[in-house]
């Protein structure tokens, strides 16, 4: 910073200077020759990337067409030739019916979007071309005295008075334009997602038919709570079942410190045994604080650590998860119903209710559920959304400075010359290497903060409270257009127009006798509408050709090729990290959304101002619909299918950034022409506002609710699954901390008889196969040649099956791929022969809890379950005269409908305590449902250590 600091002499001169270059910072970057260097690089290199990749694709079918080899029958896209472009043809063909089975939703409303794009700003590029810049032109002509500059002509920048109508007109075209392609996509988005709610999987979910209440007050948090807190807001006759989540206390940060702790020893072993036959010294680290054991030299051995460490958690785990029955019950729970319809009919009529405070909304994929946050209180979420509003406020304001400075003295490393001396003399000593700077310094900066915004946004938001990842990404995708718009449009494009007007103040403020005369003097509106015509509208032009470029590189997956290449070459990938790499990629739309509104948000604000903007726009949509096309077929997954769930929020971003067009039209109209043409843009205020409350009112319910009334909704079932599958299912929504695996270990198998004299066992077998049994890997002695010897407390993965295919049915690999790879964990069985996805229809005795050694004379206990003693739930009218509960003489517990719509045998409800063997209790009394919750044997006698096991067996919870 020395070389910075100016004398006084100089300082005002230098001050002024700098003045000079924030008001103008694009004054080498307006030539004509950078659009059409611009121009012929972009189309250069984006054509080079595309034969790179066409050429490239068939050798390389893990890294260009993963789903083919990954994805089930069901969902794998049409089979790719080995020529360099028949890859064109299929996804030329592939229709949105096929793309829907094939993709999920998500990936075809993306599509769609994209096409959106395309068309909107294609009309609008014609609109452009054969109006707007035929008027510019025509009315300014005669007062362009320099007609050289292209970017000049074409602008409003020399046109006065009546001209200035076209804007106006104009104006008006674009919004009706962009209004009739949303309303048109709109209704097909609405019939594919009716069209999705049919499908077979949709209606075959667990959690399609399943509602989540959350914020339960202390009385009600037990299954009976929550089905008097359904009942509440049911309109249908319907009986759903009730699920009361447990506290898992600190199992999932236990878990998660396990997973960490092993992928730490992974690495330090595929490190230290990278060649099993000349090992290097072992490997040793510096100890955590809390470690209390003996170091050589302040450090300790790496392995042994980690070893113990994670052998440690295990059994804390181990312990932890028998012991879960006798924790409280969470501000949270589930009620699942027999058909889907059902389901929405309730959610549809809870939507403007809250029973006692709660919130009564459909269920998510269990695998969306962000389950930490599930227990946060109302006040919780409001401070930490407060929170989160402040540190998003604050990131942005601290990027301004930085992104104003990268515009000015980065992008132009000139302009700091010109006000450090020191380093302007460093510049003109190797101009060649300060050019490679100055090309690169800027755009690589940029493009690093544009890696690392999502990621610790997506971090705010969980810190925020956001319960589901499907919600973390809306909030995530809003987060970064904010940020674009405000930073990159707004700050980025204004920042040297306002600073121009600025400086004229600050200029006159010197001979007027006070700075409120000078502000008189100047013209904020013709200063903001000479620089964005000048000097900001050429940059943008060039800046959109670019981007091009970033669509043909995401075509051809150079990053993933060269991040594979630099960790196979340069570091030590352990097996995980190999297999991780071959499974197909996320696609990450929230991202992509912004880019793709952002520079549509960018094209509409410069319509008017530079009309071959909305050329450029076109073209990039017309090339990048293609392109994305083929990625999203063939490379990327849909990490977890929402069902278009992102669709509402971007027609919002869309509309209002044709109101910040508007705004930007206004300002120039102003300052060329007159009030009343501002006055005459004010309704395409109301135009958009009152298009967006059309679309929420006509298409958003039905978006959103499979059903909507409650007469029809036993008879809109598509599918008719059994009882007995929803109610045993539904104990998908425990939480997964109590079942989850364990992972092992990897080590390369070249490696395997180094390990075992370096890596003790972790837990003697009992451990693993006793109540609470956690470990995925057996740790028995196996045949010889068997993968996994003898107490190996590890894996070892040959060579040849480091591959994503061998693990892809793991557990513990299950995350990586996504919902359209196979079919969903959630999935009931309702068809017989057709696979559960994993899902056990098998009840589990609830033994543990009753006496099985009652006498062997009949009992007969008959309760309504109506009546005054029954809990709060059931006294409701409708469920009086239900059933009645008999004790037979072998100890069967049935439950006898009477009156209701239960009445098939086969009926799971008209079954809920059958077959669950004898039963005495200590009181000798039927046991109601609250208490059944009451302590009975110790956790650890219990054959299962479930915590919801009147839930998994077919019961009431």
């Amino acid at each position: 910073m020395a070389g910075i600091l100016l004398t006084r002499d100089n300082a005002e001169s230098t001050g002024d200077h700098i003045l000079d270059l924030f008001a103008n910072p694009y004054q080498s970057q307006i030539q004509i020759n950078a659009f059409f260097a611009s121009l012929g690089v972009s189309l250069g290199i984006t054509a080079a990337l595309t034969l790179l990749f066409s050429f490239l694709r068939p050798h390389h079918r893990l890294i260009y067409a993963p789903r083919v080899k990954y994805t089930d029958t069901s969902h794998a896209p049409p089979p790719v030739g080995s020529g360099p472009f028949s890859w064109v043809v299929p996804v030329a063909k592939a229709k949105e019916d096929m793309l829907l089975e094939k993709l999920g939703l998500d990936a075809v409303v993306f599509l769609r979007f994209a096409r959106m794009l395309r068309n909107i700003f294609c009309v609008l590029g014609a609109i452009g071309v054969a109006i707007m810049i035929p008027v510019n032109i025509g009315t300014g002509v005669k007062s362009i005295q320099d007609k050289s500059n292209v970017f000049a002509v074409m602008t409003p920048l020399y046109t006065f008075g009546d001209g200035l109508w076209a804007q106006v007109v104009v104006a008006y075209a674009i919004d009706l334009v962009v209004v009739y392609f949303i309303w048109y996509n709109y209704r097909k988005v609405v019939t594919m997602k009716r069209a999705w709610f049919n499908s077979e999987e949709y209606q075959q979910s667990l959690h399609s038919r399943s509602l989540l209440v959350r914020h339960i007050p202390n009385k009600l948090r037990s299954e009976a709570g929550v089905l008097q807190l359904v009942d509440e807001v049911n309109p249908t006759s319907v009986i759903p079942i009730p699920i009361a989540v447990r506290n898992v206390k600190d199992i999932p940060e236990l878990l998660e410190e396990h997973e960490e702790a092993v992928r730490k020893l992974e690495s330090i072993l595929a490190k230290y045994l990278k060649n099993p036959e000349r090992l290097p010294s072992k490997p040793m680290m510096k100890p955590p604080k809390t470690y209390r054991g003996v170091t050589v030299g302040g450090k300790i051995d790496a392995i042994d650590y980690y070893r113990e460490h994670i052998k440690m958690l295990e059994q804390n785990i181990a312990g932890m998860r028998q012991q879960v029955d006798q924790r409280d019950v969470m501000p949270f729970g589930f009620a699942s119903f027999d058909h889907v319809a059902q389901a929405h009919v309730v959610a549809y009529a809870a939507q403007k209710k809250s029973p006692h405070g709660t919130k009564i909304s459909l269920a998510p994929r269990p695998n969306d559920i962000i389950w930490k946050n599930m227990p946060l209180s109302k006040s919780q979420l409001k401070s930490r959304s407060f929170m989160n509003a402040i540190w998003v406020t604050l990131l942005t304001i601290f990027w301004t400075p930085i992104n104003a400075g990268l515009a000015v003295f980065i992008s132009n490393l000139a302009n700091l010359g010109s006000v450090w001396p020191s380093f302007q003399r460093e510049l003109e000593r190797d101009k060649t290497f300060w050019s490679v700077v100055q090309g690169i310094a800027a755009p690589a900066i940029t493009s690093l903060v544009y890696l690392l915004l999502p990621v610790v946004f997506r971090r705010l938001q969980v810190r925020a409270g956001d319960v589901t990842k499907t919600t973390r990404e809306r909030h995530v995708f809003r987060n970064l257009f904010n940020f674009f718009i405000l930073n990159n449009l707004i700050i980025f494009s204004l920042f040297s127009a306002i600073w121009q007007y600025v400086t004229s103040v600050i200029n006159d403020s010197k001979t007027d006798s006070s700075v409120w005369e000078a502000l008189q003097h100047g013209d904020f509106f013709l200063t903001v509408t000479t620089q964005l015509c000048q000097s900001i509208s050429p940059f943008w032009v060039t800046w959109i050709l670019q981007r091009n470029l970033g669509a043909a590189i995401d075509l051809a997956q150079l990053w993933t090729l060269f991040n594979q290449w630099f960790a196979k070459t340069f570091l030590s990938p352990t097996p995980r990290q190999y297999i991780e790499w071959t499974a197909p990629q996320a696609f990450d739309y929230a991202s992509y959304y912004n880019y793709f509104l952002f520079y549509a948000a960018v094209s509409l604000c410069f319509a008017t101002l530079q009309p071959i903007i909305l050329v450029c726009t076109a073209f990039y949509f017309v090339l990048d619909s293609i392109l994305k096309k083929y990625l999203l077929m063939y490379v990327f997954v849909t990490k977890i299918e929402s069902g278009g769930h992102m669709w509402r929020t971007l027609i919002n971003r869309l509309i209002f950034s044709c109101i910040l067009a508007d705004v930007v039209i206004g300002i120039v109209v102003k300052a060329r022409g007159s009030w009343t043409m501002v006055i005459a843009l004010c309704p395409l205020l109301f135009i958009m506002l009152g298009f967006k409350w059309y679309c929420s009112k006509t298409f958003d319910p039905d978006m959103d609710y499979f059903q909507r009334d409650e007469k029809h909704a036993n008879e809109s079932a598509a599918f008719e699954p059994s009882a007995k599958a929803v109610n045993r299912a539904a104990a998908r929504f425990r939480h997964p901390a109590l079942e989850k695996k364990l992972i092992t270990p990897m080590v390369h198998a070249k490696a395997k008889h180094v390990v075992q004299e370096i890596y003790s066992g972790r837990l003697d077998s009992n451990t693993d196969h006793g109540p609470g049994a956690f470990s995925n890997i057996p740790m028995q002695p196996v045949k010889p040649g068997s993968k996994r010897d003898s107490h190996m407390p590890f894996e070892a993965v040959p060579e040849g099956q480091q591959d994503y295919a061998f693990f892809q049915n793991r557990s513990d690999f299950r995350d990586v791929g996504g919902d359209k790879m196979g079919m969903p964990e959630d999935l009931i069985n309702s068809r017989p022969g057709t696979p559960a996805s994993g899902l056990s229809m098998t009840p589990r005795p609830l033994s543990p809890y009753l006496d099985s050694k009652s006498g062997s004379s009949a009992q007969v206990i008959r309760k309504e379950i109506g009546s005054g003693n029954a809990p709060s739930a059931y006294r409701n009218p409708r469920y009086s005269q239900l059933a009645q509960v008999e004790i037979s003489d072998n100890g069967d517990i049935g439950l006898h409908p009477q009156h209701g719509p239960y009445t098939d045998p086969d009926d799971d409800r008209a079954n809920l305590l059958r077959d669950v063997g004898g039963v005495n209790t200590p009181n000798g009394q039927f046991m109601t449902m609250d208490q059944w919750r009451t302590p009975g044997p110790t956790p650890s006698s219990r054959a299962d250590d479930s915590y919801d096991y009147f839930r998994g067996h077919g019961g009431l919870g």
